[in-house]
């Protein structure tokens, strides 16, 4: 990133290269409070001409490095009409003792700790009120810096929204079980039966925020004899919380977390559950694009899945702080295969559609739920 543009010195771009051997999806299926202004009308680059809007965008990285809301609203340019905007709740540590002067950019750098950073909230914030309303438009910001084991959680994501009105739609990106970050994270490790997580997803539902979250289906390098190990859990959880509108991030799968044998069946399992009918699924990440393109047939199962519950799926890139387009579309592009298949509805309701459905609505609540606590005076 060019000097100048504070608060972020430079633009570091988080890897996302497949490391791992793709399975085909055919075998496994796949500040002080401001007076409350109004929520901007949702606007696009072009109405009807762009391409997607984007579920999963993080603007900033694991040391809280970015690129700056303007470049980036530059790389949209005409080909995306909305997009998420958070950054990531954990900081990694900079242990001198364990790195030396190489100062680590990622988890994966380092043995050095995680820890939960609530600063970020408000670095969103700032960042998006630096906009123009018509740009403020483009976006919705979500809430991420809060520690899901803590029951004073749902309190930050109040007093952020008490703090900052106007600007956020939901929170997330945030994990509970991630595959090498979980045991990184300093304090407790997350937990799908956590009260504190009920707590926190009850308040959102009160306020109607979106909910975008990552767990994976099942732990790193298991046995193929062993079922799932998260996937009963979730479901537990998705069913105690019809009320919410979550997002399940890139369908449980992560970088060495690969598709459980039969995922799309397993999908098409809460897909089917009336309880869950307030769940969707984003396709963010090139790591799930690739199991996706992995093979004609891989593709064909996928589409058709989606092409029968067209109004559960949205795309995301899962992009952090891209240098440039070519980075930023790459997800998309990658997904050229999927799109050909898919029927005109489920196409547009997938990369454009749903976002914009579920996001209006979360913005909607979130501004009624501000001016009923402002009315109050609380």
């Amino acid at each position: 990133m060019a000097s100048g543009l504070s608060p972020w010195r430079r633009c570091v771009s988080i890897p996302f290269g497949s490391r791992m051997c793709a399975l085909a999806f055919v075998v496994i299926g796949f500040s002080a409070a401001a007076p409350l202004r109004a929520a901007p009308a949702p606007t696009s680059a072009a109405p009807g001409r762009y391409e997607f809007d984007d579920s999963h965008f993080h603007l900033t990285n694991y040391i809280q490095e970015g690129i700056d809301v303007h470049k980036f609203l530059g790389i949209m340019g005409k080909r995306v009409g909305r997009s998420t905007l958070f950054g990531i709740p954990l900081q990694q540590q900079w242990s001198h003792r364990i790195s030396g002067d190489n100062a680590p950019t990622y988890y994966l750098d380092t043995d050095a700790r995680l820890y939960y950073y609530s600063f970020t909230d408000a670095t969103i914030a700032m960042a998006y009120k630096s906009l123009t309303k018509a740009e403020q438009a483009r976006f919705d910001p979500m809430i991420t810096g809060f520690n899901p084991t803590d029951m004073y959680a749902a309190d930050h994501i109040r007093r952020v929204l008490l703090t900052f009105p106007g600007v956020f739609s939901g929170i997330g990106e945030f994990s509970i079980h991630k595959e090498f970050v979980s045991s990184k994270v300093a304090g407790d490790v997350a937990s799908l039966t956590d009260p504190a997580l009920d707590r926190l997803l009850d308040f959102a539902a009160e306020v109607g925020l979106v909910v975008l979250i990552h767990n994976d289906v099942d732990r790193p390098f298991p046995r193929r004899s062993d079922p799932p190990m998260f996937l009963t859990q979730f479901k537990d959880l998705l069913r105690r919380h019809p009320n919410n509108s979550i997002i399940w991030a890139h369908v449980g799968v992560g970088r060495v977390i690969q598709p459980v044998g039969h995922h799309l069946d397993m999908l098409e399992s809460i897909l089917e559950d009336p309880i869950c009918h307030h769940v969707y699924f984003d396709i963010s990440w090139d790591e799930v694009a690739k199991y996706v393109i992995s093979s004609p047939e891989a593709t064909r199962r996928t589409a058709d899945l989606i092409n029968k519950y067209p109004d559960r799926f949205l795309f995301g890139t899962d992009n952090v702080a891209p240098a440039d387009s070519a980075s930023y579309f790459k997800v998309y592009d990658m997904y050229q295969p999927l799109w050909s298949l898919l029927t005109k509805d489920a196409s547009e309701k997938i990369r454009k559609g749903n976002y914009e459905r579920i996001f209006d609505e979360g913005r909607r609540n979130a501004r009624a739920w501000e001016a009923k606590q402002m009315k109050r005076g609380k």
